[in-house]
């Protein structure tokens, strides 16, 4: 999809530094900023709060107006500027949240809470008591080679599906099932 004639107008107006252009850029584009902020951390098995939203969403148009709004002087108007803003938004975002994920790394054992968060979401609440890195060593040494590796990749290293697939050879709409039966062999061992 081309640049439509109201995303160009509404680009010019923000790079001219018109009245409220920039408003109206925020106005029209924090829905889109917010989807991809959402979809971002789903697609990691990640809670955030609000105020992380938030946080986020203010990392995503600082992007867009550091350096004299380079971001947005780079856009050629080959694609759609939603197009565009989703691909900036979720390099942000990923960003932040693998920032976010080693601030929370328990020190010492290297265990992020982010993962033991998102395993516990999925009904385990007996992993939540799993703190050091050893515990999670001998968990992953109870899966299969792949499925270690996908988890490892998945949960420990922020890897997307599609990084994941890549690496592992695996097509990309097997690693979620693969994820969710490697997870249920985790809760079974951890409560054994």
């Amino acid at each position: 999809m081309a640049l439509s004639e109201i995303d160009r107008n509404l680009l010019s107006r923000c790079l001219d530094r018109k009245p409220r252009a920039w408003e109206d850029f925020v106005d029209r584009f924090m829905g889109l900023v917010v989807h991809v902020i959402d979809h971002s951390a789903e697609s990691r098995s990640l809670r955030i709060t609000s105020a992380d939203r938030e946080d986020m969403a203010s990392e995503v148009f600082l992007a867009l107006v550091a350096d004299d709004m380079a971001v947005l002087r780079r856009f050629r108007g080959e694609a759609s500027l939603a197009t565009y803003l989703t691909v900036i938004t979720r390099r942000v975002v990923v960003q932040q949240l693998l920032r976010r994920r080693q601030v929370n790394v328990h020190e010492g054992a290297g265990v992020s809470q982010a993962y033991v968060a998102s395993v516990a979401s999925n009904g385990a609440s007996t992993v939540q008591s799993v703190q050091d890195r050893d515990e999670i060593s001998r968990l992953l040494s109870e899966l299969e080679g792949t499925e270690a590796e996908i988890v490892r990749m998945y949960h420990l290293e922020g890897k997307s599906y599609r990084e994941i697939s890549d690496t592992v050879g695996m097509p990309e709409n097997s690693i979620g099932p693969t994820l969710t039966r490697a997870r249920d062999k985790m809760r079974r061992t951890s409560v054994e």
